[in-house]
């Protein structure tokens, strides 16, 4: 199903005619990547943000410092803020955003490797959900940012089915 999932949510994207953008820090740019690996994307996707950094999430994305300084770049204020950032500066109906840390490094105890948010914005509602990844394995980057992708597209998916625009 997670090979699918950006071609559902293209297709829902299609029948509701609206539009889509993301904003990618954990996942740099693999959200973007699989939903325009869909023929006709075209149609519903404006943009999407590689905001690796603090600096492009505040200068790009309108990420509040305040935030970036009491919460962290790896919280569930700071997806929403990048998804409703995103949001905002394309135009887009729905904005779809991720942070967290993928490891192998950077992990704390307060903040583990395998913490991700995701975030997603529409004009009448924002929200975050925390997802906890890592299963310990070894050289598990790439799973915890693929993971992190499709269920980025999961919740936008979700949020489509049940939001009236």
């Amino acid at each position: 199903m997670a090979n699918d999932i950006q071609m559902k949510l293209v297709e829902a994207l299609k029948e509701k005619g609206l539009k889509a953008a993301t904003a990618e820090s954990l996942t740099g740019g693999l959200i973007s990547k699989r939903i325009t690996e869909i023929s006709g994307s075209s149609e519903v996707f404006e943009c999407g943000i590689c905001s690796y950094s603090n600096r492009i999430k505040h200068d790009i994305l309108g990420v509040p410092n305040d935030i970036l300084e009491k919460y962290t770049e790896y919280s569930s204020e700071t997806a929403v803020a990048m998804a409703e950032g995103v949001r905002k500066l394309s135009g887009a109906d729905i904005g779809i955003s991720t942070t967290g840390i993928a490891g192998p490094n950077g992990g704390t105890a307060e903040k583990p490797v395998g913490l991700v948010y995701v975030g997603i914005s529409t004009k009448n509602h924002s929200f975050a959900k925390e997802l906890h990844l890592s299963r310990n394995l070894p050289d598990e980057r790439d799973k915890i940012r693929f993971a992190a992708s499709s269920y980025a597209m999961y919740y936008a998916l979700k949020e489509l089915e049940n939001y009236e625009f």
